[in-house]
């Protein structure tokens, strides 16, 4: 179900929209139906719905998705009615809120054991203060209906075991149920938990998984809980990696918006954002105040404070034992080879640098391919675009750039050479050559420079 409007929110983005740990709300639940292999999935969409339908895709992408509109939205009952058309009646359906982001497989995988395809089966959580929950009502240990917080007596609303928002239920029977819903409540609305009264008249078994972690049934109604969530997941996150072997300088200050993946011996600093898909090799030590996203950094290597990689789509390699930054920015396609040094105020774009070479300071290597052992010289750069094109730089092993080059390219610098400091390039040198391209140097004895004129 996501087709709430999140008026709390206070946005223009539909609520199921809203990020947490770098992906929408609605994405995480997604990608938990993903992990159950369910048969097929539908959406009920309804406010912001071509956004959100948007978003996942749209309609007739690849995507494996179905939508359904609620509009208006009358309700959870409601909401469920319009995916009817979709659902097969020999399946189960399992109902999950597009607002609560963090259910896990294998708590759905239990919920539906327990359904078996032939009871009723609802996710349950007690809470010392229930309040805003529909309460469980039992007779014994059945399941005899759920009551919702505004409709609850004195006596109900004492219940501390409340219905989490998640079900499944056998197809062929929930269509029937959610058939005979009416809006007679205190809201005027279809509720979807009517169906537990209706199952219990049927003779069809009601039966709750009650769990204990609340993190799992928490959802999103204003930018307070989303933020209090976020923090309670990246802690969690922080304890699995703690768990690993990982040591993190303060687990209270570490985002990880994607997969994070760490081998032995792996040390984190404060305030470091990983997103997409990040591995860290044996070894690896990231200061603090760094942004890495999708890269692979082997063993051995170190990212001093305030390095900025970000790989997107082409990925980012740094090798074993490199050293990287501070202030340093590594971008889509560069790949560091063994033992290479990027130093502060150094960029490196869609450019390999074999082992052993290093620029270490203030410099820019973009469409590039630099051999063993360079030497890239302090505010030197590939000039690597003629306004409508990018152009390759080959600067082979072993050469030297002075400070303050410029390397037009293409070119390509023979191995051994030298450029001396200053020069602009734009022919392809030799190997093992001195090449230097700068204007003649004129000293004029005794000038002066102009003097200003006193004033009237």
């Amino acid at each position: 179900m996501a087709a709430g409007k999140g008026t709390r929110m206070k946005s223009s983005l539909p609520k199921v929209l809203h990020r947490l740990a770098g992906l929408p709300l609605l994405e995480h639940v997604l990608n938990t139906a993903r992990a159950l292999q369910a048969r097929n999935t539908v959406v009920i969409t309804g406010h912001g719905a071509e956004a959100v339908e948007a978003a996942l895709g749209g309609a007739g992408a690849d995507t494996g998705l179905q939508f359904a509109r609620q509009i208006p939205q009358l309700g959870t009952g409601h909401a469920v009615q319009q995916a009817v058309p979709m659902l097969a009646d020999d399946g189960v359906v399992l109902v999950l809120s597009g607002d609560v982001p963090l259910i896990q497989p294998d708590t759905l995988g239990a919920l539906l054991a327990a359904c078996a395809g032939q009871r009723l089966a609802l996710l349950t959580i007690r809470f010392a203060d229930p309040s805003g929950y529909g309460r469980v009502l039992r007779s014994g240990e059945a399941v005899q209906a759920i009551v919702e917080h505004k409709d609850a007596s004195e006596a109900q609303r004492a219940i501390t075991e409340v219905y989490s928002g998640i079900m499944a239920a056998p197809a062929r029977q929930l269509k029937g149920w959610l058939a005979r819903l009416d809006n007679s409540n205190a809201q005027g609305e279809f509720y979807l938990t009517d169906v537990v009264g209706m199952a219990v008249a049927d003779g069809v078994d009601v039966v709750a998984h009650t769990i204990d972690d609340a993190l799992q049934v928490a959802g999103i109604n204003s930018p307070a809980q989303l933020a209090e969530l976020e923090r309670a997941h990246q802690l969690r996150t922080a304890q699995a990696l703690m768990e690993h072997g990982v040591r993190l300088q303060d687990p209270g200050r570490l985002d990880v918006r994607g997969t994070l993946q760490c081998g032995q011996d792996v040390e984190i600093d404060v305030n470091c954002v990983f997103e997409g898909r990040v591995h860290l090799g044996d070894g690896v030590r990231i200061g603090a105040n760094c942004v890495i996203a999708n890269c692979a950094i082997e063993s051995g290597a170190v990212i001093q404070p305030f390095t900025h990689i970000d790989g997107e789509k082409a990925g980012v390699t740094v090798g074993e034992n490199a050293r990287v930054g501070p202030f340093a920015r590594l971008r889509p396609g560069a790949q560091l080879g063994p033992d290479v040094h990027i130093g502060n105020f150094v960029e490196v774009k869609n450019a390999t640098l074999a082992a052993g070479a290093k620029a270490n300071h203030l410099a820019y290597l973009g469409d590039a391919s630099v051999g063993e052992r360079v030497n890239f010289g302090a505010g030197s750069i590939t000039a690597n675009y003629d306004g409508v094109n990018k152009h390759h730089t080959v600067i082979e092993a072993d050469v030297h750039v002075g400070s303050n080059c410029v390397l037009v390219a293409p070119v390509t610098l023979g191995a051994g050479g030298t450029v001396g400091g200053g020069s602009t390039i734009t022919k392809d040198t030799a190997p093992g050559a001195l090449t230097v391209a700068r204007g003649k140097q004129i000293s004029v004895a005794g000038w002066k420079r102009p003097a200003k004129k006193p004033s009237q």
